[in-house]
C-alpha cells in the first residue's frame, strides 16, 4: 500500500491526499525546493538576527533608548501588514516576477542597512526588507504550493519548509551574536545579500511562472482596509509591549485595527472581485488551520523570549551564551519538520496538530520547574527539543491545512493569509509575555506564570482544533 492510500482521507480537515502528479522529486523539482527553501530560511533568519546586536546598533548611530524599539518595529509593521495585499498580488501578477522582485528590493534594503550612517537610514532600510519579506513570503510559498501537487510531496516540501523557518529564527539569534561579536552589527544585514543574489541568479531558470489565465481586477477597497487594519492591530501590540495593555495608545490602536478588520470583512462580502471570498474565510480548513498556526508562532516564539529572559537575568549567561542554548530547540524543529509529513500520512493533518500540540503543552508546562542555578538547564535544553518536535508538527499540519483543497489560483491568496497568520502570532507573542512577567516583582516567578500562560494558550489551540477541525469521512 502506497503513503496516499495508507493516509486517511479528511476532505475538510485539509489532507490533501490528492494523487496527481509526481509522486518521487525528479531533478528540476529538488531545485525548485532548494531554492525556495534558502530564500525562506533566509527571511527566518532575517527576523531574529538584529535582537543580539540591537544595543551595539545603537550606540553605534546614536538612537536614542526610546527610539531603538523602531529598529524592529518598522520590519514588523510592514512584514505583517502588507503579507495579505502582496500575496494576492501575486496571484494577479506572477508569483516568480514578485518572489523576483521582492529577493532584488530585500538584497538591496540590506546593503543599504549595513551601510547606514544614521538612525534614519536604517529604519528606511529596514521598511524595505519588511517590505521585501511581505512580498517574498507569500510569494514563495504560494510556488511551493503549486509546484508540488496536493498530497504527500506537498506534505514534504511544506515540512522541510517550516523545518528551515523555524530552524532559521534560531539560527538568526545565534549567527547575529556570533557577527556581532567577532565582525560588526553591518555583516548582519550584509549576510543577505549574496545570498540573495544567488536566489536570483538559479530561480528565473528553474522557477516557472505562475499565474491565472484571466486576470481579475484587484480589490482596491478591501485591499486598503485589510492593510491598514493590520498595521494597525501590529503597532497596538508593539505599544502594548512598551506601554502595557492598559496603555491608551495600544488601545487605540487595537480597536482601530479590529474596526478595520471587521471592516475589510464587510467590504469582502460585497465585492464583485474580493481580494479574499468570504466562501474560503468562513472555510474550516482556513479558518481554525490559521488558528492554530496563529497559536503555534505565538507561543513559540514568546517561549524563546522568556527563555532568553532566564539563560540571562536569572543564570547571567551572556547573550551569545544564550543563542547558543537554543540550538537544542533547532534541531527539534528540523526533526519535528523533517518528520511531520510522516505522521500527517499516518494519521491525518487533525490529529497531527492535536499530536504536536500535546507534546508542545507537555514540554511547555516542565519549565515551571527551572529552578535558579544552571543545574536546570539539562531541564531547559530537553523542554525546549520536545517542545520544537510538537510545535513544528503544528505548523506544518496548520501549513497543510490551510492552503489544501483550494485552486492554484488561490494559492496566493491562502499562503498571504497563512504568512500574515505567522507574522501576527511573532508580533503578538512578546507583547503578551512582557506584560506577563513585568506584572510580578521577582522576574524568576514572573517567567514561571508566563510559561504556564503560554501553555494554557497551547492548549486553547488544541481545543479548537479538536471541537471545530471536525474529520468527515468520504468515500
Amino acid at each position: 500500500m502506497s503513503v496516499v492510500e495508507g493516509a486517511r482521507v479528511d476532505a475538510d480537515a485539509g489532507e490533501g491526499g490528492g494523487a496527481d502528479g509526481p509522486v518521487r522529486l525528479d531533478g528540476r523539482l529538488k531545485l525548485v525546493l532548494v531554492v525556495l527553501l534558502v530564500a525562506q530560511f533566509m527571511l527566518a533568519v532575517d527576523f531574529s538576527i538584529l535582537n543580539v546586536a540591537l544595543p551595539v546598533i545603537g550606540d553605534g548611530l546614536g538612537f536614542s533608548l526610546s527610539d531603538l524599539q523602531w529598529v524592529a518595529t518598522s520590519f514588523a509593521l510592514c512584514a505583517a501588514g502588507f503579507t495579505l495585499l502582496f500575496g494576492r498580488v501575486a496571484d494577479l501578477f506572477g508569483r516568480r516576477r514578485l518572489f523576483l522582485v521582492g529577493l532584488a528590493v530585500l538584497g538591496l534594503s540590506s546593503l543599504v542597512g549595513g551601510l547606514a550612517t544614521s538612525p534614519e537610514m536604517l529604519i528606511v532600510a529596514r521598511v524595505f526588507q519588511g517590505l521585501a519579506t511581505a512580498a517574498v513570503t507569500p510569494a514563495g510559498l504560494s510556488l511551493l504550493t503549486t509546484s508540488f501537487p496536493e498530497g504527500p510531496l506537498r506534505q514534504k516540501a511544506l515540512g522541510l519548509n517550516g523545518a528551515l523557518m523555524s530552524a532559521g529564527f534560531t539560527t538568526g539569534a545565534i549567527l547575529g551574536g556570533v557577527l556581532t561579536d567577532l565582525l560588526s552589527w553591518r555583516w548582519a544585514f550584509f549576510i543577505n545579500v549574496p545570498v540573495a543574489l544567488a536566489v536570483l541568479f538559479i530561480a528565473p531558470a528553474v522557477i516557472k511562472e505562475s499565474r491565472p489565465a484571466e486576470r481579475p481586477r484587484l480589490d482596491v477597497p478591501g485591499a486598503t482596509a485589510v492593510t491598514l487594519g493590520l498595521l494597525a492591530l501590529i503597532y497596538g501590540l508593539t505599544q502594548a509591549g512598551e506601554h502595557g495593555w492598559g496603555a491608551p495608545s495600544a488601545l487605540g490602536w487595537l480597536a482601530a485595527g479590529v474596526v478595520l478588520l471587521v471592516a475589510f470583512y464587510v467590504i469582502e462580502s460585497k465585492s464583485a472581485a474580493p481580494l479574499v471570498p468570504v466562501s474560503v474565510l468562513k472555510k474550516k480548513t482556513v479558518a481554525w488551520g490559521n488558528i492554530a498556526g496563529l497559536i503555534a508562532f505565538l507561543t513559540e516564539t514568546s517561549l524563546v523570549f522568556l527563555m532568553t529572559l532566564y539563560l540571562q537575568e536569572v543564570l547571567d549567561f551572556s547573550p551569545l551564551t544564550a543563542g547558543l542554548s537554543f540550538g537544542v530547540l533547532g534541531i527539534g524543529t528540523v526533526i519535528g519538520g523533517s518528520i511531520a509529513p510522516r505522521v500527517i500520512a499516518a494519521t491525518n493533518t487533525r490529529s497531527t496538530l492535536v499530536i504536536g500540540g500535546v507534546l508542545q503543552a507537555v514540554a511547555t508546562l516542565s519549565l515551571v520547574a527551572l529552578g535558579e542555578t544552571s543545574a536546570s538547564m539539562w531541564l531547559l535544553l530537553v523542554a525546549t527539543f520536545a517542545g520544537g518536535v510538537g510545535n513544528m508538527l503544528v505548523i506544518v499540519g496548520f501549513m497543510v491545512t490551510a492552503t489544501t483543497g483550494l485552486p492554484d489560483h488561490e494559492q496566493g491568496m491562502a499562503t498571504g493569509l497563512a504568512t500574515m497568520t505567522q507574522q501576527i502570532g511573532i508580533t503578538m507573542g512578546t507583547p503578551i509575555v512582557s506584560a506577563v512577567v513585568a506584572a510580578n516583582t521577582d522576574i524568576h516567578a514572573g517567567i514561571t506564570t508566563a510559561v504556564i500562560v503560554n501553555t494554557a494558550v497551547v492548549v486553547l489551540g488544541i481545543l479548537t482544533t479538536v471541537l471545530f477541525l471536525r474529520r468527515e469521512r468520504t468515500s
